[in-house]
């Protein structure tokens, strides 16, 4: 061992050392996450690496003919299992005979990601990243190819991955400069695992540089595979009857994450008092969608505790609003599954997670149901897609909750609406094709 390789040896001893004293508690959270979030507790020993006989023995009935290629693809949460869909949609057009190994990290991700499944396929638990649990995951599924969405670099699964002959690829990659500061941080951590890369098809190019400089050895630029997502003709249907059903235009929040309810609300209620909707056809009501489902009933709270009269989705028991829901002020949307919905229902989405700290979310989605976006100022997570939806014209960016009201009245007219909805459209549109892209390189690595 040279001096050159003795640090990242040592930094990923180290790094394993403190994730095998950490197990205990790492399962303990993941227990206790099961308390709100149920999915957390199915099958939770398999995220060591252990397989109950039922699971082994369906995986081995489902290998079919031996040469059949396997496709592992790592959808850490509910946006990426999302963002998988037009991906995996291309990969199977490709290879028909491919069969998918879906893992997941979340609950939410492994719900959304069960509709991607074909009979064959198998879905389970991304392998915590212990060397140990990543060597029986692997050894168990023997994968041609692996696949990481979007962020996800791990040290001991790059190294084992390579170890055993398995190409990894992170597909749909983003890495912010705010992430390339703090992996250079560990720098002989992180940068043997991302030079451990087969290749990263990056959305951007300022995206493609930052992987360089971390280390990656072949990166490729092939755009943002969330303009490939094609929402449900049924749930933008379900949308507009509840479009047509609210006598007043819907102003949706879409994934507010913690912190920003509470800014929100106030800036609600002061446009309402100051009578700021006047000019439009009829007051707007606001239809809040949190992140995390676990934060439903908090968020219902809040919106209660300030006097304002709530309904919730979850309660409408034909599945439109009721005649408490069309006399409430606030909407909840405490379902799963439903985002395109409620994009095609609003006039305008806000963009949640961009009016505090935290980089904002998915603002593509929006624009290809037609919903024009309102972000603040924090969108650091998806910087390009902001960037290119503020100068088409399918996007608006405000410095805070306030401004964001104001800007609100130019939806109340249908007119203005109309128009805006068609530009979102056109822009998601403009930027379709990532999805083909990067499967054909995907398969291009990938083991015959």
């Amino acid at each position: 061992m040279t001096a050159a390789t003795f640090k990242p040896w040592l930094a990923r001893q180290a790094y394993s050392l403190l994730l095998r004293l950490g197990t205990p508690a790492y399962l303990w959270r993941i227990w206790s996450r099961g308390r709100q979030e149920p999915g957390y507790r199915l099958a939770w020993w398999s995220r060591l690496g252990f397989y109950s006989a039922d699971y082994k023995q369906a995986w081995r009935d489902g290998a079919g003919v031996p040469a059949r290629p396997v496709l592992w693809l790592h959808a850490v949460s509910l946006g990426e299992a999302r963002a998988a869909a037009p991906l995996l949609q291309a990969l199977r057009q490709q290879r028909p005979d491919m069969r998918l190994l879906l893992t997941h990290g979340t609950a939410t991700g492994r719900e959304a990601g069960r509709a991607l499944l074909q009979p064959g396929d198998a879905q389970t638990w991304f392998p915590f990243d212990t060397p140990g649990a990543v060597r029986r995951f692997l050894c168990q599924h023997r994968p041609s190819v692996g696949v990481l969405m979007e962020t996800e670099v791990w040290p001991n699964v790059q190294h084992v991955a390579q170890a055993m002959g398995v190409p990894m690829v992170l597909a749909n990659a983003r890495l912010s400069d705010k992430s390339l500061r703090q992996g250079q941080r560990f720098d002989a951590l992180l940068r043997p695992a991302a030079q451990a890369l087969r290749l990263a098809l990056a959305q951007t190019a300022d995206d493609a540089r930052r992987l360089t400089l971390m280390g990656a050895p072949q990166v490729q630029v092939c755009g943002n595979v969330k303009f490939d997502m094609t929402p449900a003709p049924a749930l933008l249907e379900q949308g507009l009857r509840w479009q047509r059903a609210s006598p007043r235009p819907l102003v949706l929040v879409a994934s507010s994450r913690e912190g920003e309810e509470t800014g929100l609300l106030d800036a609600w209620q002061a446009a309402s008092a100051a009578a700021l909707w006047a000019s439009g056809e009829a007051a707007p009501r606001l239809w809040i969608v949190p992140r995390h489902p676990q934060r439903f009933d908090e968020v219902a709270a809040l919106i209660t505790q300030r006097g304002l009269s709530l309904s919730r989705r979850s309660t409408w028991a034909d599945g439109q609003p009721d005649a408490v829901a069309l006399q409430a002020d606030v909407w909840l949307g405490d379902t799963m599954g439903e985002m395109p919905a409620y994009f095609a229902a609003a006039r305008v989405a806000l963009l949640g997670g961009s009016f505090a700290p935290l980089g904002g979310q998915n603002l593509i989605e929006a624009a290809a149901c037609g919903c024009p976006v309102i972000m603040g100022p924090s969108t650091f997570n998806f910087a390009d897609a902001a960037s290119l939806s503020e100068a088409a014209g399918a996007a608006w960016r405000v410095a805070d909750w306030p401004q964001a009201m104001s800007r609100i009245v130019t939806f109340c007219s249908p007119h203005d609406w109309a128009a805006q909805s068609q530009v979102a459209r056109a822009f998601a549109q403009a930027h379709r094709g990532a999805a083909q892209a990067m499967a054909h390189s995907i398969w291009g690595i990938s083991s015959p």
